[in-house]
């Protein structure tokens, strides 16, 4: 076995280990901390107020910042990131700067002042949505011989506003496996828990606001599960195997990205 191999091999070990303590959905980290180092970029700078640009079709601004070449951080491979805040200075977040932030008008039914915004890679390629004073939606019944086994690839914690209570953690940005016909995966932010002995009919990917403020949530997908054959399964990720939503996490430059963006956000309280 090469030394990838088995250093795959560990990680995936480690994922499948968490299975079995994954009572809080995400209260033990999972396979790991980050590859990237929070905050700025080292070596980065910031780039002149005068050249910042908002993102096509983003209700905010986006003020820009360009990492050296020797200086990027392993893992985020984004050479260029802007911060986006909305008008009202309510939220903001760092992405790639060829990524698009754009404001949608928020769902009937969510608080005044609520935001949507929607991110899309520089394909036009839906990655998430941050939704802000969303009602409170609690979790479904979930009957035991309907709970589908889940796995806690990725969990990190992440300082954000939130209310606790019973079910509830301190938020995390996660990504996790539930067990269907495949794996179906998830990236977001969430002080949920997931379920008892490792086992979820949904994994919400949400977190319980201050009071008065309503929920939020910072996502793909504000919910997980195991999907029906012939139901749509984006903007959710399928594997085939436990392997390869290890690697998705741990080897691709997509997740390493969308976790830094995720990782960044910023709620006033």
């Amino acid at each position: 076995m090469t030394g990838t191999n088995l250093s795959r091999g560990i990680r995936l070990a480690a994922a499948l280990a968490l299975a079995a303590s994954a009572l809080a959905g995400c209260s033990s980290e999972g396979k790991g901390m980050p590859a990237w180092t929070a905050g700025a970029p080292e070596g980065s700078t910031t780039a002149d107020p005068s050249a910042a640009a908002a993102s096509p079709g983003a209700a905010g601004t986006a003020s820009a910042s360009a990492s050296a070449g020797t200086g990027a951080t392993a893992g985020a491979t984004a050479a260029a990131w802007k911060t986006y805040s909305d008008p009202g200075k309510n939220v903001s977040f760092d992405l790639p700067a060829a990524w698009i932030a754009q404001s949608i008008t928020p769902a009937q039914g969510t608080l005044p002042g609520a935001l949507r915004i929607e991110i899309k890679d520089a394909e036009g390629r839906y990655l998430a949505a941050l939704q802000t004073g969303l009602p409170a939606q609690p979790a479904g019944a979930c009957a035991a011989d309907s709970a589908k086994p889940y796995v806690v690839v990725s969990s990190v914690p992440v300082d954000l506003p939130h209310r606790s209570g019973e079910g509830t953690i301190d938020p995390h940005v996660v990504f996790r496996v539930i067990q269907g016909y495949k794996y179906f995966g998830s990236y977001g932010v969430t002080n949920v828990v997931g379920g008892a002995d490792g086992k979820s009919c949904a994994l919400q990917n949400l977190v319980r606001g201050p009071e008065g403020k309503g929920d939020y949530s910072f996502t793909d997908l504000a919910e997980l599960k195991a999907f029906a054959p012939d139901q749509k399964v984006a903007p959710a990720k399928s594997f085939d195997t436990l392997a390869q939503a290890d690697k998705y996490v741990n080897d691709g430059s997509e997740f390493a990205n969308v976790q830094r963006m995720l990782m960044s956000l910023k709620i006033k309280n």
